[in-house]
């Protein structure tokens, strides 16, 4: 096994990048292509905080995909707004998107 199929954060990130992939379908070119990079950053910059074997790389790997998960949560927000997501898929991608955030937090702070 890989060290980042051990964390549960890379599955919920596989999880989200599954159904982002369905709500990227039904946005505009501009949405869709920012939505397609900011959850693909989740899953990657997890998976390459999981190899680096110092802290302070992990914790900045980490770092980078909250970031990436508070910016899908955004996107999340605009398809909801734009009837683009229903609410049954905007309150299940936020709930992912939220747990995502919790794990790397706690990580984050593991790592200090």
């Amino acid at each position: 096994m890989l060290d980042a199929e051990r964390l549960d954060v890379y599955a919920v990130a596989l999880q989200f990048q599954a159904l982002a992939t369905v709500l990227a379908s039904r946005a505009d070119a501009i949405v869709r292509d920012q939505l397609r990079r900011a959850s693909l950053s989740c899953v990657l910059n997890i998976a390459e905080g999981a190899g680096q074997r110092s802290r302070p790389q992990k914790a900045r790997f980490y770092a980078i995909a909250r970031g990436s998960a508070m910016e899908c949560a955004a996107i999340v927000d605009v398809l909801r707004l734009s009837a683009s997501a229903s609410s049954a898929e905007s309150r299940q991608a936020r709930s992912l998107l939220v747990r995502m955030v919790q794990m790397l937090t706690r990580l984050d702070q593991s790592l200090v």
